[in-house]
């Protein structure tokens, strides 16, 4: 008996699937049936095993999307092992920390060019498979500084906020031809890239304070919600950044 939310038959690309939020939307995508193309710059061995132990095929594709040189490659990889393409997961990026005064060029490069740059050519190569087909979902990962300012991640901040927009305007031109595009802003996820503020009893303490549900986010909270927006039970949701983050936001 299949439901909304069942994904069989579906190939995914998820970038930056090795470990935290990009690994549990591997395996949680898979859970719902979709095989896997792991994308990022350390092999994704790990989630191709786990995915592979639900029964569903995945693949390992090793890009360095730093820049968009490999972009069209791992398309033509995706489709050459796995045989179709129907759902792209942009979940790859980078983070630099300075005040603003001393912030680099470097670094507002490094991560504009990781997080936007190659978030959109992903889309617009995907995009343009999708539209062929006439269907696809294309969820790109935003985050709470896509509402929110930050301090001392200004390029950071940039990006996300540009990808929140990006979103609606992939969605303005692509939703009356079959081609899904949202986004999900995780909130505060236990991940080992938070693994420091966790440690940290005062900052921690602070932060659970602030958030409504009292705890941290589980990566596989984004894992569902990502399910959610490239299942069927998504089809009339275009444009949207959904906020996964306890009630931060609410706040």
């Amino acid at each position: 008996m299949t439901t909304p939310f069942d994904l069989h038959g579906k190939t995914a690309i998820v970038t930056g699937a090795n470990t935290g939020i990009g690994q549990a939307i591997a395996l949680s995508l898979a859970q719902a049936g979709a095989d896997i193309a792991a994308v990022g710059r350390t092999p994704a061995q790990d989630t191709v095993d786990q995915v592979r132990a639900l029964g569903r095929q995945a693949d390992i594709i090793s890009a360095d999307l730093s820049t968009i040189e490999p972009v069209q490659r791992v398309l033509d990889e995706t489709l050459e092992k796995l045989g179709a393409l129907d759902i792209l997961v942009n979940n790859a990026g980078i983070i630099r920390r300075a005040d603003s005064v001393d912030f680099t060029e470097e670094d507002w490069d490094a991560v504009i060019d990781t997080n936007l740059k190659t978030t959109f050519f992903l889309c617009q190569a995907a995009g343009r498979h999708m539209l062929a087909q006439g269907a696809g979902k294309i969820i790109n990962i935003a985050s709470l500084l896509s509402f929110q300012g930050g301090i001392r991640v200004p390029s950071y901040t940039a990006s996300k906020s540009g990808v929140a927009g990006l979103t609606k305007l992939l969605a303005n031109e692509w939703a009356a031809r079959g081609v899904n595009v949202n986004a999900i802003a995780p909130g505060y996820i236990a991940t080992n890239n938070t693994a420091a503020l966790q440690a940290d009893e005062t900052r921690n303490r602070q932060i659970q304070e602030r958030i409504p549900a009292g705890r941290w986010g589980d990566p596989a909270d984004i894992g569902g919600a990502a399910v959610f927006l490239a299942s069927s039970a998504a089809d009339y949701i275009h444009g949207h950044t959904l906020a996964v983050d306890g009630g931060w936001l609410a706040r």
